[in-house]
């Protein structure tokens, strides 16, 4: 109790008052108030929390109110302009274009193998060699008509694999496999899309072919493609539905929308900010809303972004069957399933904002990663209205990449883990204990009922870029 009273003074001097009981933190100031699930072993920042309330204040240019609710989940820590781990529900013609940010759809995939790790152990070192080449070294190859893009942002994902040519990576994929595994991706059905709001290099008639830098790479960061080993079954009915068992090797990408979501998503925080009546005060938050006709418009963009992201993993995770394929004759994968976290998705007559946190609707699967050297789970998501029926995208971290960088301290057990990279400087930024420990993550989310962990998963070498 003596640290939440500290907790309490140091709030209260920035105008926050705060309480906590039963796990939950309440949090509020003369604008808005929020809640926050968060362990009382896990730290509680004030940046955060700041952040947390400003997104919950947003107001439309007229002053009128626009934030329905606002959360957080035990990932919750600060962000570039929102913090990580925040759910928003809005009114359904009004948006928040900065709150999704870039990094649109972010999101996770997990593919079965097919093999278990005494199958695949031996060939360790040649899928080391083979993957860095695919993933992080330009090894790859992925020729995209424009008609095909054009066909994604227009018309969705089915139309994009029917316009996809026979060439590179593409004549050896299992297009019936695709269009079977579209069905399992979260969400992926609500986006819209257009291809006006891309850029011309994707709808140019000008190059029939496209060999677009970005399609395909994990991207940096906290992104990753990671091989892990199946550690327990919690829930042998999910475990048995998603083709999984103790000992099985499976695949966890986490990818967004690169380069064309930095576009789409710079192009509307530009717009919204410039939609700001003039001569009316800015927020300092720089979270600008938008309404009616805009709202729509942005959703379009952001569904494009959205589907391109989607297509991203599905490049990498045919990149990663095509290499376990030729090294180990894996070729039995299957998709368990794709959900994003960085998005927002219209759900019972609101927007959902989702900045770094999952959909967790009753029935549905959810992903949360640890981090390089802690354990991921699949989860089944209860559909708890309380919290805006979502979960948290992964641990979340504990100290700033800065911070990391500073010290140049690597994990005293390093040899329990493995990064691949072309770049140094990822194993001390994505070092484990840069991340909050999983295990109270998942344990706060299910005694809340968010969630019911079904498969946990630990790293057997994770590749960033």
């Amino acid at each position: 109790m003596g640290n939440h009273q500290r907790l309490q003074r140091a709030f209260a001097r920035n105008g926050i008052a705060l309480s906590y009981r039963d796990g939950i933190y309440h949090v509020h100031n003369e604008a808005a108030q929020a809640t926050i699930l968060l362990p009382a072993s896990l730290p509680l920042e004030e940046k955060a929390v700041s952040q947390l309330l400003a997104f919950a204040s947003v107001r439309g240019p007229g002053g009128e109110a626009a934030v329905c609710k606002a959360c957080a989940t035990p990932d919750f820590h600060p962000g570039a302009i929102a913090p990580v781990g925040t759910v928003v529900a809005t009114s359904a013609d009004f948006v928040i274009p900065s709150s999704v940010g870039t990094d649109i759809n972010c999101g996770m995939r997990l593919l079965t193998t097919g093999l278990n790790l005494g199958q695949l152990e031996p060939h360790k070192e040649a899928l080391i060699r083979r993957l860095t080449r695919s993933l992080l070294d330009n090894g790859r190859d992925v020729p995209v008509a424009t008609r095909a893009f054009t066909a994604l942002f227009d018309d969705g994902p089915d139309a994009f694999l029917d316009s996809l040519d026979s060439l590179g990576i593409w004549a050896q994929c299992d297009r019936d496999r695709l269009r079977a595994e579209v069905k399992q991706c979260v969400g992926l059905a609500s986006f819209g899309g257009h291809s006006r709001h891309v850029p011309l290099a994707y709808r140019s008639d000008t190059h029939a072919v496209f060999r677009d830098p970005s399609l395909g790479t994990p991207g940096a960061g906290n992104h990753f493609v990671e091989l892990q080993v199946v550690d327990a079954v919690l829930d042998r009915h999910v475990a048995y539905e998603a083709g999984v068992k103790t000992g099985d090797v499976a695949v966890m990408i986490h990818s967004g929308s690169r380069d064309l979501g930095f576009y789409v998503g710079q192009a509307w925080m530009d717009k919204a900010r410039q939609a700001w009546p003039a001569g009316m005060k800015h927020p300092t938050s720089a979270l600008y809303g938008l309404q009616g006709p805009m709202a729509e418009e942005y959703l379009q963009a952001m569904g494009a972004a959205a589907r391109y992201a989607w297509a991203n993993r599905v490049v990498l995770a045919e990149l990663v069957r095509k290499d376990l394929e030729a090294v180990a004759g894996a070729g039995s994968s299957r998709l368990v399933v794709d959900v994003p976290h960085n998005v927002v998705l219209r759900e019972r007559g609101l927007n959902i904002h989702r900045k770094g946190a999952t959909p967790a609707h009753a029935g549905e699967l959810a992903l949360i990663p640890g981090s390089m050297g802690d354990a991921s789970y699949l989860a089944t998501g209860l559909g708890n209205a309380d919290w805006l029926w979502s979960c948290s995208h992964g641990a979340g971290r504990s100290m700033r990449r800065q911070r990391m960088r500073a010290m140049k301290a690597m994990d005293e057990q390093q040899q329990a883990w493995q990064c691949v990279t072309l770049r140094e400087e990822r194993r001390v930024e994505e070092a484990p204990h840069a991340y909050k420990p999983i295990g109270p993550v998942i344990e706060a989310q299910e005694e809340a009922g968010l969630i019911k962990a079904a498969v946990r998963l630990r790293p057997w070498m994770t590749f960033k870029a």
